[in-house]
């Protein structure tokens, strides 16, 4: 796994994958590849007129690629259920849904239906989304849910679901980001455990790009400063998660990240979550929670 690069990724002809956030950064590298693999990509997004551009340039690179573009606000339940009612009746099936898009280090904020900007958006607009379109993953014969975590999973005090939206607390933008990834990792392991004992065919994976230029603007000055000048590109700091989300070797509940020195760059290989992350009494606290907050119920305990 240590040399694996996108030259592995096999073929995906044939094959329906689904990619948020895919107009810019890592989502565009994860959909390009998907697309120069051969599968038909959804190109989940906010802003079309920006990710048509992003389509031709792809096209450009890649004349046979089958891309399409549809709007979806992760800040919006409403949205989220549109976008998946849309991707459920215009595909019969779904065999990699990539939940890339992320609030990454913002000012304190709410999305639409209340929630904290960041658990909001990395992590209550996925599990919404993966329950809305479990069905159409079920209809795979081995579909893939690709969550993606990030190494400020460990840089949180914790994830406190009595105050989600940092009412009682002070709130800092690290905090509120690792917290947000935490979340999506122990997501991404109570789903799978769910699945298991479902006895479904479909795998929850999960990958962080280590330290990548996935968003310059995010962060203060010298934050911003240090991603331009150290960050790998995020044509690698995608290899992470199309390992996870195409590699035949890749297995429910991985952990995949870059093989460098502190997982900040390199070749994609299986790297350790937190022990929080991996809790399945926390798992199961964020299911419940998770449940309530969306509206929607799937995999029941």
């Amino acid at each position: 796994m240590a040399s694996w690069c996108r030259s592995d990724i096999p073929s995906l002809a044939g094959r329906t994958a689904l990619v948020t956030g895919a107009n810019r950064g890592l989502g565009r590298e994860i959909a390009t590849a998907l697309a120069a693999a051969g599968a038909t990509v959804i190109a989940g997004c906010r802003d079309l007129a920006r990710m048509d551009a992003t389509i031709a340039a792809i096209r450009t690179a890649q004349p046979r690629a089958d891309l399409v573009a549809l709007p979806v606000d992760l800040a919006d339940l409403s949205s989220v259920r549109a976008f998946a009612a849309e991707v459920a009746a215009r595909w019969p099936r779904l065999d990699i849904l990539c939940h890339n898009a992320a609030a990454i280090m913002v000012p304190q904020g709410r999305t639409r239906d209340g929630f904290e900007t960041h658990l909001g958006t990395n992590h209550v607009a996925p599990f919404a989304l993966t329950g809305l379109l479990l069905e159409t993953l079920q209809r795979a014969p081995a579909a893939r849910v690709v969550n993606t975590g990030s190494l400020a999973h460990r840089m949180t005090a914790g994830l406190d679901l009595d105050d989600a939206a940092y009412e009682r607390r002070a709130y800092r933008e690290m905090d509120a980001y690792g917290a947000s990834k935490l979340a999506a990792l122990a997501f991404t392991f109570e789903l799978d455990r769910r699945l298991r004992r479902a006895g479904s065919s479909v795998i929850a994976v999960a990958a962080h790009p280590g330290y990548s230029a996935t968003n310059d603007d995010a962060g203060g000055f010298f934050m911003r400063l240090a991603t331009r000048l150290f960050a790998q590109a995020p044509a690698i700091g995608a290899l992470p998660a199309l390992y996870a989300a195409t590699a035949p070797e890749a297995r429910g509940g991985d952990y995949i990240g870059p093989a460098g020195f502190k997982e900040l760059r390199g070749a994609p290989r299986r790297v350790e979550a937190s022990d929080a992350a991996r809790d399945p009494a926390l798992g199961e606290r964020l299911w419940a929670w998770s449940e309530r907050a969306s509206g929607v119920r799937y995999l029941p305990r």
